[in-house]
């Protein structure tokens, strides 16, 4: 299933800071802000942990999201195998403008659901589906409404 906008590529990193060296040395020109992020996400065995640090910045168009593991009882972000260098390609994020619909179009397709965080009617919410067989990557998805579009956007 590929529905959505296209915005956004994802990386796992060891170390963030030397991720975001990797782009500065490469045309990001602004100081980009690392965030904090512990949360409980829903699979199929039930809730689970993760605790992150991400780094999310605009360059040429595209969004790039780095993600450095903390603690992750998903096993999700472990399944980016090392690759030797400071980062390692994980996933493409697609923005869907109706989440209720997005959950009916879930259903009637074959990539399993990795994990998903909805946090309800009007906010920001986010799947993950495991098109590693088909695609080579997970496939993120979100919901994010209008107003958080427009501050994401000016990031």
């Amino acid at each position: 299933m590929l529905v959505g906008q296209h915005y956004q590529n994802g990386y796992i990193c060891d170390d963030i800071e030397a991720a975001i060296a990797v782009f500065r040395a490469r045309g990001l020109d602004k100081e980009p802000t690392i965030i904090p992020v512990d949360q409980t996400v829903d699979t199929a065995d039930g809730p689970k942990r993760t605790k992150l640090r991400i780094c999310m910045f605009w360059l040429n168009g595209v969004q790039y999201e780095l993600i450095e593991p903390e603690i992750d009882e998903t096993g999700h972000y472990a399944n980016a195998q090392d690759n030797g260098g400071p980062m390692r390609f994980h996933h493409i994020c697609l923005r869907v403008p109706d989440w209720d619909a997005f959950r009916e179009q879930v259903a009637a397709q074959d990539l399993p659901v990795a994990f998903e965080r909805n946090s309800g009617p009007g906010q920001l919410s986010f799947m993950y589906l495991d098109g590693r067989e088909a695609f080579g990557h997970y496939l993120e998805y979100t919901y994010v409404p209008e107003a958080m579009w427009e501050h994401i956007k000016a990031m």
